[in-house]
């Protein structure tokens, strides 16, 4: 039991409180910089007007939103189904999953093949995997389980190659996967003007905490997609600095 002043807090309430504190700032971070920030500000402004109706008489409106709010958890699992499906992905893979990292050697061979299509304009897409796992991806394509080398992913993305139009799907220093499908971005803006490949990158990273390099067959433009955002148009410096970060992570 502990005193401050007239009041006395147990163990239990300050465990109590230690533990609801912890979650919402869990939350917080997990929503910071997602679209899920601007439905919160709306859900606020309803809870705000809601209070409103009921001090100033607006009964209609009032009984409206007592309705609607009754079903506020319905609503949040429904508006932030892919945000709820991501955070549950991440609490469960922390400190249980651990990927093995990759040495300069592997860095330097995905980099090089990278940049080789980059220059041919071949289009690739090559995931890293990092602590939430990829089995159900990796079920949907073909399975390698072969070490990453520069040969290796010219041949799997070759232009008549079978597996060119899908995704590598990468590992610590191994290659477990090509041909891999990838749920696309929808519903987001910049999306509409991107290619497959570019909207499946977006939609991987959306959805998991892997990290995804795409090289255009357009414009031979390497871009990298890390938590649902893309930056293009990266050079062998920033490329590799991009590829040592996703195993560092």
């Amino acid at each position: 039991m502990f005193e401050i002043g007239s009041l006395r807090i147990s163990w239990r309430e300050l465990l109590d409180i230690g533990l609801v504190a912890f979650i919402f700032y869990r939350v917080i971070l997990l929503v910071r910089g997602t679209r899920a920030v601007s439905v919160i500000y709306g859900l606020v402004l309803l809870l705000v007007v809601y209070y409103l109706s009921g001090e100033f008489g607006l009964f209609t409106l009032n009984w409206l939103l007592a309705n609607f709010l009754g079903s506020i958890f319905l609503v949040v699992i429904i508006l932030f189904q892919r945000d709820v499906r991501k955070a549950l992905s991440q609490v469960g893979a922390g400190g249980l999953w651990r990927r093995s990292k990759a040495g300069e050697d592997v860095v330097n061979q995905l980099a090089s093949a990278l940049l080789g299509m980059a220059e041919k304009r071949v289009g690739a897409l090559v995931v890293i995997e990092k602590n939430v796992p990829l089995g159900d991806v990796v079920d949907r394509g073909v399975k390698l389980s072969a070490r990453i080398s520069r040969d290796l992913l010219l041949t799997i993305f070759f232009p008549d190659s079978p597996l060119h139009d899908g995704a590598v799907i990468i590992s610590g220093d191994e290659i477990l996967a090509a041909g891999c499908i990838l749920p696309l971005a929808v519903g987001v803006e910049r999306a509409q003007n991107l290619g497959t490949r570019h909207r499946a990158a977006l939609g991987i990273t959306e959805e998991t905490d892997a990290v995804a390099v795409v090289v255009s067959e357009e414009s031979g433009r390497i871009s990298v997609a890390a938590g649902g955002e893309m930056t293009a148009s990266l050079d062998e410096v920033r490329l590799k600095r991009v590829l040592k970060r996703a195993w560092e992570k």
